[in-house]
C-alpha cells in the first residue's frame, strides 16, 4: 500500500509502477489522507514515460484500506506518515520522503519536469523494492528445509 497526502500523484504513480515493474507479481494499492483529484501531469508522465494509463484511476482515502492486510505500507511523505493508522497483521512500514510534485507553483507545463523527476525517483526505489522481493521469494523457494 502506497500512501501520500492527496493520492493525486506520488502514490498513484507508485501503485502503477509497482505492478508494471514486477510484471504484475506485486499487487499494489494507493490512498491518501486528504484525497484530491488525480493530477493531469501524473497521468501524462506515466503514459509518456512508461505507457501506463492512469486516466481511469480514482483517488481514495486511506480509511478504505484500514481493515485490509498488506505485506508493506510505504508512506511517501512526512504528513501522511504522521497520521498513518495501524493496519492488521503488522505490515512492514517503509518511509520514502518524496516531495509532492503537485505542490509546485506554476501551470501544468511549468511543473511537468518535476513530475518527470518524481517518476524517476519512484522508479528507482520501486526497482530496488521489487528486486528485494524477488530475491526473498527465490531464496525461500530454494530453502532446503522446504523440501518434502
Amino acid at each position: 500500500l502506497f500512501l501520500c497526502t492527496g493520492n493525486s500523484a506520488r502514490s498513484q504513480m507508485a501503485e502503477a509502477l509497482a505492478g508494471a515493474l514486477s510484471d504484475g507479481v506485486v499487487e499494489a494499492q494507493s490512498a491518501g489522507s486528504h484525497p484530491k483529484p488525480l493530477h493531469p501531469n501524473a497521468v501524462r508522465v506515466m503514459h509518456e514515460r512508461y505507457g501506463l494509463d492512469l486516466a481511469e484511476q480514482r483517488s481514495k482515502h486511506l480509511s478504505v484500506f484500514t481493515h485490509q492486510r498488506f505485506d508493506r505500507v510505504i508512506s511517501l511523505c512526512d504528513r501522511v506518515r504522521e497520521v498513518c493508522p495501524a493496519f492488521p497483521g503488522q505490515p512492514e512500514t517503509i518511509h520514502w520522503s518524496i516531495p509532492d510534485p503537485a505542490a509546485e507553483p506554476g501551470d501544468d507545463e511549468a511543473t511537468y519536469p518535476t513530475f518527470q523527476q518524481t517518476a524517476g525517483e519512484l522508479e528507482t526505489r520501486i526497482r530496488f523494492l521489487v528486486a528485494g522481493l524477488t530475491n526473498r521469494t527465490d531464496l525461500q523457494a530454494d530453502d532446503p528445509k522446504e523440501e518434502s
